[in-house]
């Protein structure tokens, strides 16, 4: 089996969401689902994999996460991403 980042994907309640991607990234999704689906299992769908991919992203990386640590990111608070006081 194709080692990959993602692992298998967590039940989830679905949230309806509307993105533009090029169509090139779209394949790529979708072949990632081929991917993640094998050995013999169901193709997983592109849209479940754009979550745990942005997750995974943002958990890897480090500059993001020293920036966090150090103040220097904006923590999200309710849906906005305005920098917390001084």
């Amino acid at each position: 089996m194709t080692k990959l980042k993602l692992g298998p994907l967590a039940d989830s309640k679905p949230v309806k969401m509307t993105v533009e991607i090029p169509a090139e990234l779209h394949r790529s999704l979708v072949d990632y689902g081929r991917l993640l689906g094998e050995p013999g299992g169901p193709p997983v769908d592109p849209i479940q994999l754009i979550v745990p991919m942005l997750e995974r992203f943002i958990a890897t990386d480090r500059g993001f996460a020293k920036a966090r640590r150090s103040g220097q990111a904006p923590k999200a608070q309710g849906g906005t991403s305005s920098p917390s006081p001084d």
